[in-house]
Parts: C-alpha cells; structure tokens; sequence
C-alpha cells in the first residue's frame, strides 16, 4: 500500500496524534479554510501577525495571517481521516513532501502560538520600526521628501527634527506621514 493509501485510510493520524499537518489554501481564504475544518471536526490553527496599518486617522490594528496561504490542522478525534481536507471549502491542497504529508511537531507550534501571543499583545510603540535618532524621510509630495531625524515616537504622532531654513526645527507628524530614508 503506498503512503498515499496509507493516508486515505486514516492509517498516519492514529500515529500523529500531537503533529500538526499543514494545508495550502486558496488565496486570501485562510478564514474561509479555517471555519470549513472546523465544521468538520479538525482542530485548526490559523496563526495571526498583528500590524499597524497607517491611516489618516491614524494607526489602526490589522490582524492578517503570520503565514499567508497556510493553516495548520489536525484530527479532531482518533482515526479521523484526512484526505477530506482536500476538498474543504478555502483549501487546495494538503502540503505534502513527495506522497508524504508535511508535518510539524507540537513543541513548534506551541513556539508560534507564543510568538503570536506576544505580538498580539504588543503596542504600536514595540511594534514600530521607528527609532529615536533614525533618518526619515517625511512623503507629503508639498515638502519635497525632506529628510530629518527621529526625535521621539509616541502611539500617534513621531516627532522629527528637521532642517528649516538653515534652522533646526522638531516637528509633530503621524506615523504614516513619514518613512524610514536610505
């Protein structure tokens, strides 16, 4: 019987009841593939990256996931069968190594399950990459990309010493008003 076969049968999960197996999904439809596994018994794992997208209002929270394309499931009981989550709604394929199915091992999830609580509960203040004393180049097109220093950083507004007229200035704009300069 090939492994494949082995597979179909539900022969693997009896013996990988703490690995993980991994599914390509459709694109952008991580949620889509995550709530379909669910319906059908497989305990799923979408792991997410929080980020800050920068708007005009400001910063606002985005939770995407850490892996685009990808999930993370397995049997939701002993002998559960796999070869369904190939015709789950969001899922093109189960991620495979020739006819074996990829697999990831407890201990690695549980180390992105804590890299994700860890970023899920970090400020905007951890998260950006604005430093104190980093060049910045400000892209409002009626400033012409002038260059400046980081002076400080808070949770709205970066604070950037610019030259003005041969004259330092410090100057209170929002994050998405500047980016970091080469």
């Amino acid at each position: 019987m090939s492994g494949l076969n082995n597979l179909e049968h539900g022969d693997l999960e009896n013996k990988a009841s703490d690995r993980w197996y991994l599914a390509y999904t459709k694109p952008r439809q991580e949620t889509v593939a995550h709530s379909n596994l669910e319906q059908q018994g497989f305990e799923a794992y979408l792991p997410l990256f929080k980020k800050f997208k920068k708007t005009e209002q400001g910063p606002v929270a985005l939770f995407e996931p850490m892996f685009p394309r990808y999930i993370l499931f397995r049997p939701g009981r002993l002998g559960q069968s796999i070869s369904a989550v190939r015709s789950t709604k969001g899922v093109t394929t189960i991620v495979r190594f020739g006819f074996e199915p990829a697999l990831l091992q407890e201990d690695v999830v549980q180390r992105i399950r804590l890299m994700e609580q860890l970023r899920l509960q970090a400020t905007i203040e951890v998260l950006n990459q604005l430093k104190v004393g980093q060049k910045v180049r400000l892209k409002h097109t009626a400033l012409g990309a002038i260059e400046g220093l980081v002076h400080n950083v808070s949770s709205k507004r970066v604070a950037v010493l610019l030259e003005i007229l041969g004259r330092p200035m410090v100057v209170q704009v929002d994050h998405h008003q500047v980016e970091a300069s080469v």
